[in-house]
């Protein structure tokens, strides 16, 4: 009987066994499975909650291939418990202030910066204070505005945030100009200037004012024919030699009256006088002289410019970032309106003593009489 028995066990007992052993292993394997996926995920979790993002190693961790859109991982460092780690707190601590964001007038080192002009050109109209902008933005340490924005004596009240975001990008070797020829008769203009910078440097370039009331007075007619005589507009009584100086293009010319509102805030060193003459004669010259002014090097000089015998003055030659000939507008170099000589020599003598008085001042003659 014991023997039946045994004999029926034998041959079960290898199937059990094999059987608790498959149970075993697969038992086995889904627990660690299981261990495998809460470790990853918990990884996953941990980094999400830091914000880090996944990476993929380079190259020199495990020779694969970064995927197009995967950030390499970072190179390998202590970690915050290893010896002389810095910890977050001083990590932070350590780092750069994050920077405000810039102001418009600011730039890249490479772009240049937009600032307040260092030099400007206050006057006179119709003097050749174009001609002196067009020269002078020749020079490669010069940047200058090409319009006139008249900020001094039209638009202050937009203040000077509005002013610098007008200017050209400039490096800090490299000076800021504007031009606006209506500042020099400006009585508020030169307090404006001042407290905006008292290093300011200015350029004034000034012309035979019988001669340059002519030229504005042709400029004038050019636009509007239907204006009185420049006779008619030069004197309140012509026989007793009366001059009207309530005409702006009369007044323009009488410089040292206009000189004495610069002086009151500016010395004399810092205003640099460019005869319109000399600037026809010799452009080369008077823009060295310019040059020296503004304290840079004398690039422009007689190779730079040509006569025109068309237009009556010097033009610039044609440049490496220019393939043509450089000439003033078709408005420069009109062909001024016919006047009485007697009328001319009238006005001389009316500016024969604001003339002296201005050569007396700046140290200069002329040479208008």
């Amino acid at each position: 009987m014991a023997y039946r028995v045994l004999g029926r066990a034998g041959p079960a007992q290898p199937r059990r066994a094999r059987r608790l052993l498959f149970a075993f292993t697969l038992s086995l394997s889904c627990t660690y499975l299981c261990y495998s996926l809460l470790c990853c995920c918990d990884d996953l979790g941990q980094s999400r909650l830091h914000g880090a993002p996944r990476c993929l190693r380079g190259p020199g961790a495990g020779g694969q291939k970064l995927l197009p859109k995967s950030r390499p991982c970072d190179p390998p460092g202590p970690t915050p418990s290893a010896p002389g780690a810095p910890s977050a707190a001083t990590a932070a601590a350590a780092a750069p202030a994050p920077r405000l964001p810039a102001a418009n007038h600011s730039g890249s080192a490479k772009m240049g910066t937009k600032r307040l002009p260092q030099a400007l050109i206050v006057g006179v109209k119709k003097g050749g204070t174009r001609a002196v902008l067009e020269f002078i933005r020749v020079h490669p340490d010069v940047r200058a505005l090409g319009t006139e924005p008249h900020f001094f004596d039209r638009n202050y009240g937009r203040g000077l945030d509005w002013y610098r975001s007008l200017m050209p990008r400039t490096l800090e070797s490299q000076i800021t100009l504007e031009k606006t020829p209506s500042y020099f008769v400006t009585q508020e203009v030169p307090r404006r200037i001042f407290n905006m910078s008292r290093d300011t440097k200015l350029i004034v370039v000034v012309r035979n004012p019988v001669t340059r009331a002519i030229s504005d007075y042709t400029q004038t007619l050019s636009k509007k024919p239907d204006i009185p005589t420049f006779e008619g507009l030069s004197f309140r009584n012509r026989t007793l030699g009366q001059v009207d100086v309530s005409w702006n293009a009369i007044r323009i010319g009488m410089y040292a009256l206009h000189l004495e509102s610069w002086l009151q805030y500016f010395p004399l060193a810092q205003i640099h006088f460019v005869s319109g003459e000399r600037l026809i004669t010799d452009p080369a010259g008077e823009m060295g002289r310019v040059q020296d002014f503004l304290g840079i090097k004398r690039f422009i000089t007689d190779k730079h410019f040509y006569f025109n015998k068309t237009k009556g003055f010097p033009c610039l030659r044609k440049t490496e970032s220019s393939l043509l000939p450089r000439c003033l507008g078709k408005s420069k170099g009109r062909t001024h309106v016919q006047i009485d000589p007697e009328v001319i020599d009238q006005l001389r003598e009316f500016y024969r003593p604001y003339n002296i008085k201005f050569y007396e001042t700046v140290g200069q003659d002329f040479r208008w009489e």
